[in-house]
């Protein structure tokens, strides 16, 4: 995720309050967090990240990267 500056521990904390996200760690870079979110679909983590990440004010960008279970 891209955060806003200086909105970075108010996103982190807002963020640690969303059940679906099971890790979440800071980053130094082209982005400012990283968090692994954990759903039973696709369709699932999609919601998770435009109906409860990107409504946080302070959030600029996501990008998500997926990976199958197998």
């Amino acid at each position: 995720m891209d955060i806003e500056p200086k909105r970075e521990k108010d996103v982190y904390e807002r963020l640690l309050k969303i059940d679906e996200i099971a890790e979440l760690y800071p980053l130094f870079g082209d982005y400012d967090l990283i968090a692994k979110v954990e759903a039973d679909t696709y369709e699932a983590i999609g919601a998770v990240v435009v109906s409860k990440i990107r409504a946080i004010e302070g959030v600029k960008a996501t990008k998500t990267l997926a990976r199958m279970s197998l």
